[in-house]
């Protein structure tokens, strides 16, 4: 291949990114304009768990309303997003990664919304409780709108994401990348990682941060099992396939 061809494939690569890229944020668009119809409705939903909420600008409850949108739009395209990435991932794949991109491309579709789920009916309704226990007749919680939208979006884009880490160590394994011993030998900083992240990504309290880091240890010891399942199947199908 001569520097021509390969300087023409990097920026037809470029160009293409910045197609799919295009069609995500229309797509995103689009499905934040469906979501304002609604937003008022999703709005007192979302309030409901803890009755009422403030707000202390006048421009912030347009401005909540409007990353509320652009946050439901992105939730719902995010089936959207995921094929666009595992198309644009796989072109640079082998054959055989190719085959897992399309075996595992949905379930990362469906970790995606069952992180999300969990975060929203289990975690935020316990981390609510456990913090709002704390009023008192003179300590009297004055919630903005502003920082509850962003606690739980924050809440639900990392769970969200944080759920594929199973899904990730089994594809690393399948690849031949890790193995079960290397997840289980690099565990203790796996753990150490995880608890930085939790302290990142989550607001500044123990219980949320601890409430984040349980699942993701969870989670990885999930994958560690995944990991033995198919590092087992793999080594076995090697003995069928070269009998000594």
């Amino acid at each position: 291949m001569t520097r021509k061809q390969s300087s023409l494939n990097f920026f037809e690569h470029v160009d293409e990114l910045r197609d799919r890229i295009v069609k995500c944020l229309v797509f995103i668009f689009c499905a934040a304009v469906f979501s304002y119809f609604f937003i008022d409705s999703i709005l007192a939903y979302i309030i409901q768990p803890i009755g009422q909420i403030v707000f202390t600008s006048p421009g912030d409850a347009f401005i909540t309303r409007f990353t509320l949108s652009i946050f439901c739009g992105v939730i719902l395209s995010s089936p959207y997003i995921f094929v666009h990435v595992w198309q644009f991932i796989s072109e640079g794949l082998k054959d055989r990664e190719k085959r897992l991109a399309r075996i595992y491309g949905p379930f990362s579709i469906i970790a995606f919304f069952v992180g999300a789920a969990f975060a929203y009916f289990i975690i935020i309704p316990i981390s609510l409780q456990f913090l709002m226990s704390f009023s008192t007749d003179y300590i009297v919680p004055m919630i903005t709108i502003e920082s509850y939208i962003s606690f739980i979006s924050t809440m639900v884009l990392v769970f969200g994401i944080v759920f594929e880490l199973p899904l990730v160590l089994l594809i690393l394994t399948k690849l031949g990348i890790a193995t079960p011993a290397f997840l289980i030998q690099k565990r203790r900083y796996a753990i150490v990682g995880i608890l930085i992240v939790s302290a990142i990504v989550t607001p500044p309290d123990f219980v949320t941060q601890l409430m984040l880091a349980v699942p993701l240890v969870i989670l990885y010891e999930v994958g560690v099992t995944l990991s033995k399942i198919v590092y087992r199947d793999e080594i076995s199908k090697k003995k069928t396939a070269h009998p000594s």
